[in-house]
């Protein structure tokens, strides 16, 4: 699958991540490593929205027109030979993640959710909302020395009122989507390379009838050796584009199963992609290592998100 960079649209970021395609034609972003949500305009220019502390690792507009933020705690990086960033495991005293609201006019912000009944949050990371006005997010679990506390898919309401714990446990759910028609949730396991998907019956809430994995799950592809799966979006076409940092690429998977094609990047630590643009075929990839925004021409549209 051929999809040529056209542009940068900045650099310098401290692992971008999250991206979001405003109508006005700006783009947000999180920076993982930088703690803060950042508005970057077309001509590249960028404006810090707000100081987020921790970790704040993706992001989607929600119903009232405000930026909901998985926060993950934080980590630690090193600088690389070429200058580029790696995330590292986080400190043992590192404080739980959370789901974080932002007010773009304002940048004053507030935590929503914080656990669950059954436990904390370990990493939020990424987030989609559905038509119903609730929202899936992700927790990628946490390396704590010899031992990883695995995380979790979940859903909740964006006024704060509800939060369900609805698959886990899952060994580094990451990305997050939802198919076109809104009856599957898609989730992509960074460490088993595995695409899954899973068939609502509701908002929120998964048919187990459609699987024979307990838990409702159903393989929608596989990585290839040597690639991870990141973040993700979903394009008119139902295809899921998921980020695969290792391999530098966004791999562009089809809804009906199989092997994905293969879009390169040149960042081994491709870390998520957004559509935009007045037809939604503007690809927006960030690069978590060298810090740059792509721009892509992409095929097809990508998914109008319900709340965009």
């Amino acid at each position: 699958m051929t999809q040529d960079i056209k542009r940068y649209l900045t650099d310098g970021l401290m692992l971008p991540e999250g991206p979001v395609a405003l109508p006005d034609g700006s783009l947000l972003v999180v920076e993982v490593l930088g703690g803060r949500l950042t508005r970057i305009a077309a001509d590249g220019t960028r404006t810090t929205v707000a100081d987020l502390g921790g970790g704040p690792n993706g992001a989607a507009i929600g119903p009232d027109g405000r930026c909901y933020v998985c926060n993950n705690g934080g980590f630690r990086h090193t600088v690389l030979p070429d200058r580029g960033l790696l995330p590292l495991e986080a400190p043992l005293d590192t404080p739980p993640g959370s789901i974080q609201v932002v007010d773009l006019a304002t940048g004053a912000f507030e935590t929503l959710y914080a656990h669950t009944e059954e436990t904390p949050f370990w990493g939020p990371n990424d987030i989609v909302f559905d038509d119903a006005g609730g929202f899936w997010f992700t927790d990628f679990g946490r390396d704590r020395g010899r031992t990883r506390m695995r995380g979790a898919l979940y859903y909740a309401k964006a006024d704060g009122s509800d939060i369900r714990e609805v698959v886990a446990p899952l060994d580094g759910p990451n990305g997050v989507g939802l198919s076109p028609d809104g009856k599957t949730v898609y989730v992509a396991l960074t460490f088993e390379g595995h695409l899954i998907g899973f068939r609502l019956s509701a908002p929120g809430v998964i048919d187990t009838s459609a699987s024979h994995m307990p838990n409702g799950s159903f393989i929608v592809g596989r990585a290839g050796a040597g690639m991870y799966l990141d973040s993700l979006a979903v394009d008119s076409a139902g295809r899921i584009c998921c980020a695969s940092p290792g391999s530098g690429a966004v791999l562009v998977f089809p809804p009906e199963g199989g092997a994905p094609a293969i879009v390169t990047i040149p960042d081994f630590l491709t870390t998520n992609i957004a559509f935009g643009g007045p037809d939604r075929r503007t690809a927006y990839v960030t690069m978590g290592s060298t810090g740059k925004v792509a721009i892509l021409d992409w095929d097809v549209p990508g998914l109008e998100l319900a709340f965009n």
